[in-house]
């Protein structure tokens, strides 16, 4: 029976992915304001970059929760064999 730990990003891979996940939302807003189109164009267009923004972090999420909430579960069927097989006896006389 293997335990296995559970990964820990760094710190700088943290500070990467926050960093890159900035730029490239600031370069889109950028972008859309200096396109060359009326304002409700842009206005439609930094609606849907904050909505697939906003959508990400809920799908990243329910994500980890589900990775989660699978390891607990493995965990503890782990925990109640390991029990089980730590209680029984096999010289034990049945009666």
């Amino acid at each position: 029976m293997t335990n296995s730990a559970p990964t820990k990003n760094t710190t700088a891979f943290f500070a990467m992915a926050g960093i890159s996940f900035a730029v490239s939302l600031i370069a889109l807003m950028f972008a859309i304001l200096y396109l060359d189109t009326d304002t409700w164009a842009k206005a439609f267009l930094a609606m849907g970059v904050l909505f697939l923004t906003t959508s990400t972090f809920t799908l990243a999420k329910c994500v980890r929760d589900n990775e989660e909430s699978q390891s607990v579960v493995h965990r503890l069927d782990q925990a109640r064999v390991d029990r089980l097989l730590a209680e029984h006896d096999p010289f034990r006389a049945v009666s």
